[in-house]
């Protein structure tokens, strides 16, 4: 008989078993475990906008995005530069007699540089755009994992809806900037986490972010309609200046709410009466926020330092900048004061 051939056909071999599951995920449900995918999926996203190969996406500090501003073309927003507000006939007359004095010249580039942002829109597309974006989520939440684009957990830090886009009318990324200033600078960023706990409360709550956006359009009011500028003067600077006034707004806001508890209802009212004060009172407001900030202890905001914003002034005062130039402001608290 003839041998038959060996048979050498290899065995199947056993499914292998499912990895288990990290340490950190185990006891999870999957829904939980869906969100958690979700995020890191959002991380990865980011990166690579960034053009990075992995990891997270980095906090960005004030300066940062402020020297991209002044880096980027802004000629088409120049053409429609208004910059200060036009009067006419006995209006024209008192302020010329009466008013405050003009803005330096070497000050007007930043002047438009700073209404160039407020016109400039929230760009999904532009990185830096998104850097702040996330930073100010990571900042307030005190979270070290970035968030989606869209979504309800922006409603839950006071934009009125999931896109912080369509609550930036009036002020554009300047909304923003004035945000990121307030978390990422390390004396500020105790006052901006108390003011966001106490929009959080249970009756006396506010959208902490559509009033700072609100806080925004007065303080950029007050500079067209030329109430800072012997400030500005003063200190040769324009921004540092917005800064630390919205700052004094914003604090002058937290210590009437919470002291007299008040709540959304009389949230009008009290914008109209910050109106007034950057406009009339911008140099009280600013004493304000000195005395407050010397009382202060200073913290760290989580490794990145920022210098306060007088230590800014005082030590950029006389440093020249090149700036880019602006749109017309459209500003609706203008006549009645109230919350977008």
């Amino acid at each position: 008989m003839n041998a038959q051939p060996a048979d050498t056909t290899q065995p199947e071999e056993p499914p292998l078993p499912p990895e288990p599951l990290p340490t950190h995920v185990r006891g999870i449900s999957a829904e939980q475990r869906s969100a958690q995918e979700e995020w890191e999926a959002v991380e990865d996203i980011q990166s690579v906008l960034l053009g990075r190969s992995a990891g997270p996406v980095p906090l960005i500090s004030f300066n940062e995005a402020l020297q991209f501003f002044q880096t980027t073309d802004l000629s088409e927003c120049r053409k429609k530069i208004q910059a200060t507000v036009h009067r006419q006939g006995l209006a024209a007359l008192l302020h010329f007699l009466f008013g405050p004095p003009r803005l330096q010249q070497q000050l007007q580039g930043e002047r438009d540089l700073a209404l160039a942002i407020a016109q400039c829109g929230l760009d999904d597309k532009q990185a830096v755009h998104m850097r702040i974006l996330q930073t100010i989520y990571k900042k307030l939440t005190c979270s070290p994992l970035g968030c989606p684009r869209y979504g309800t957990h922006w409603e839950e830090l006071g934009f009125q809806g999931a896109d912080p886009g369509t609550d930036l009318r009036g002020t554009g990324m300047l909304g923003l900037m004035q945000m990121l200033y307030f978390v990422m600078d390390s004396q500020m960023l105790p006052l901006a986490l108390e003011i966001f706990r106490l929009s959080q409360h249970e009756t006396q709550n506010f959208p902490f972010c559509i009033m700072s956006v609100n806080i925004t359009r007065l303080v950029l009011q007050a500079l067209r309609e030329e109430c800072l500028s012997r400030e500005c003067n003063r200190r040769r600077q324009v921004i540092a200046v917005l800064n630390d006034l919205y700052a004094a707004a914003f604090l002058q806001l937290y210590r009437v709410w919470k002291s007299q508890h008040k709540t959304v209802a009389d949230s009008g009212f009290l914008l109209k009466e910050l109106e007034f004060s950057t406009k009339k009172k911008p140099k009280q407001l600013l004493k304000s926020l000195e005395t407050y900030m010397s009382r202060s202890p200073v913290s760290t905001a989580d490794g990145v330092q920022q210098p306060s914003p007088l230590s800014i002034s005082s030590s950029r005062a006389g440093e020249e900048i090149n700036f880019t130039g602006i749109c017309d402001l459209q500003v609706e608290l203008e006549g009645e004061a109230r919350l977008i």
